[in-house]
C-alpha cells in the first residue's frame, strides 16, 4: 500500500533525543525507499496541532524515552484518530515502569530477579540489599543512570543524590545477574531470533555500547544450547503478550551458566520501543528472518492502528 502519507515521529525531548533522531532519520529513509510519503517530525510541546495540520495516514513513532515510550504519545494519538505503530497506552506505560512491568511479567511465569523500588534519598550510606546489586531508573531507557554496585563496595553509589543525578527519584534496586547478555526480539505473533550483546570494552551494556561504533559485538543466533535459545524465545513472546504489547517488542535476559547449562536466566525488561539505528539489535533479527530493513517497517506500517 505504497504512496500512504506516513508522519514519522522522532527527536522529542527525553534524555534519548540523539538516539531517537538517528532511528527516525534511518526510518524516514527506508520509508521512503519502498514508496511511502514521509513527513519527518520533530516533536515538540505543540505535536497535537503540527499533526492535525500534516493529517497523516499512519504515525511511525520512533520516539525514545518519557513521553514517546511511556503512553503519552499513544494517547495523543488516540484521540486524534491517527493509526499509530508498536504498543498502545497501557501496554507502553507498563513496558516502560520496570516496577509495573515485573510484576505483570512475573505473573505470567516470567523469572524476573529480585528488586526492591526506593526513593533515591532513601538509600543514604547502608547497602539496601547485599551487593552485587544494579540500581537503575525506574522509567528510562538505553541504560541511562544504570550503575552496578560490586561486592567490594563499602556503600551505594553517591551519584544517587548528587545533583547531576536527572533520572527521577524513583530508583529500582535489583539483584546483579552475572553471566551472558541475551536479548530477543518479537514481531506480531513471531518471535525472532535470540542474540548474544558482548559489550568491547565496558562492563556492561551501557549507552555508548549500544550506539557507538565497535561498541559491542552481536553473535545471531546466540551460541547457547537450543534448550535454552526456545526458552529465551518462548518468555520473550510470553512477556509481550502479559504486557499487551503489539508490533514489535524486545526482551533483555541474563544468564548464568557458570555452574550449569539450565542455569540462571532472568528476564530483565521489554522494550516496547527498540531502536532503529545502524547499530540498533532488532532490525538484525529481523533481516535474520528474511525481512530487509525497508519490508521490515513497511510490516510495522501495514500493522498500524489505534485502540491497540
Amino acid at each position: 500500500m505504497t504512496g500512504r502519507h506516513v508522519a514519522v515521529l522522532m527527536g522529542g525531548f527525553s534524555s534519548e533525543r540523539p538516539v531517537s533522531l538517528s532511528s527516525g532519520a534511518a526510518c524516514a529513509t527506508a520509508l521512503e525507499s519502498v514508496g511511502y510519503r514521509v513527513s519527518r517530525v520533530d516533536v515538540g510541546r505543540d505535536i497535537g496541532r503540527v499533526l492535525e495540520e500534516l493529517r497523516p495516514d499512519v504515525a511511525f513513532n520512533a520516539l525514545h524515552g518519557p513521553y514517546g515510550e511511556d503512553g503519552t504519545i499513544q494517547g495523543v494519538l488516540e484521540y486524534l484518530q491517527i493509526p499509530y505503530t508498536h504498543s498502545g497506552v497501557l501496554a507502553s506505560a507498563l513496558a516502560m515502569d520496570k516496577r509495573q512491568a515485573k510484576i505483570v511479567a512475573a505473573q505470567a511465569g516470567v523469572p524476573v530477579a529480585e528488586a526492591i523500588v526506593l526513593n533515591r534519598f532513601d538509600i543514604g550510606t547502608v547497602h539496601p540489599m547485599a551487593p552485587p546489586y544494579v540500581v537503575k531508573p525506574v522509567r528510562e531507557g538505553s541504560s541511562f543512570g544504570v550503575v552496578i554496585v560490586r561486592e567490594d563496595m563499602t556503600h551505594p553509589p553517591q551519584i544517587l543524590t548528587s545533583s547531576e543525578w536527572k533520572y527521577g527519584d524513583e530508583v529500582m534496586v535489583e539483584r546483579y545477574v552475572a553471566g551472558h547478555e541475551l536479548t530477543c526480539g518479537v514481531m506480531g505473533d513471531k518471535v525472532l531470533g535470540v542474540t548474544e550483546i558482548v559489550p568491547l570494552g565496558h562492563v556492561f551494556y551501557d549507552f555508548d555500547a549500544k550506539y557507538a561504533a565497535g561498541g559491542s559485538e552481536h553473535v545471531l543466533p546466540a551460541q547457547i544450547s537450543p534448550k535454552i535459545y526456545q526458552k529465551i524465545q518462548d518468555l520473550a513472546l510470553t512477556a509481550h503478550r502479559a504486557l499487551g504489547c503489539r508490533g514489535v517488542s524486545r526482551s533483555d535476559f541474563r544468564y548464568d551458566d557458570r555452574m550449569s547449562e539450565e542455569g540462571d536466566l532472568i528476564w530483565m525488561e521489554l522494550n516496547n520501543q527498540p531502536g532503529m539505528t545502524p547499530t540498533s539489535l532488532l532490525p538484525e533479527m529481523a533481516a535474520h528472518a528474511g525481512y530487509d530493513f525497508g519490508e521490515f517497517l513497511r510490516w510495522m506500517v501495514e500493522d498500524a492502528s489505534c485502540s491497540r
